[in-house]
């Protein structure tokens, strides 16, 4: 295994695994690997320092002839699997970014009172996002307003 630190069209680097430098091509090329920041695709290999390892530590293989890192030094099935997780979970939340802006009304700074304006029926009944504070946010839903934060992540082509 061999790890590279990738980076995506947006700039975001990372550290991916590979069975070898021919397999990070390959994969990168078919778009089969995608920063777990942003989501993207477009990947090129970032410049890295070389890991050099001691000698201590190392097992011997005469059978083929070379020597390598032994298993416990290798990144762990779920560590990679985690990875995987972490994007996919920024996806869902740049799709529901997506869903929240098209679906609501952006009413900025002004949240909170429109909130209360709804809640109390002064206004339409709509529904709507922006900024409020988590003291704002707890003094709503300690009035019976429905209200969540949501991690504002950026969009994947910013």
């Amino acid at each position: 295994m061999i790890v590279y630190d990738l980076k995506c069209r947006n700039d975001h680097q990372f550290e991916a695994w590979f069975r070898s430098s021919d397999d990070c091509d390959e994969q990168v090329s078919a778009k089969a690997v995608s920063c777990p920041i942003c989501g993207s695709s477009k990947l090129e290999k970032a410049l890295m320092a070389p890991a050099l390892a001691s000698g201590r530590g190392l097992r011997d293989d005469p059978a083929e002839g070379r020597t390598e890192e032994p298993a416990a030094t290798r990144p762990a099935p779920q560590q990679v699997g985690q990875f995987a997780a972490m994007g996919e979970a920024m996806r869902a939340l740049r799709a529901l970014r997506e869903h929240v802006e098209k679906n609501s009304d952006y009413v900025g700074e002004r949240f909170v009172e429109e909130a209360r304006k709804i809640h109390h029926g002064e206004t339409e009944k709509r529904n709507i996002y922006g900024e409020a504070t988590l003291e704002q946010a707890s003094e709503l839903k300690d009035e019976g307003i429905d209200v969540a934060a949501i991690p504002w992540l950026p969009r994947e082509n910013a």
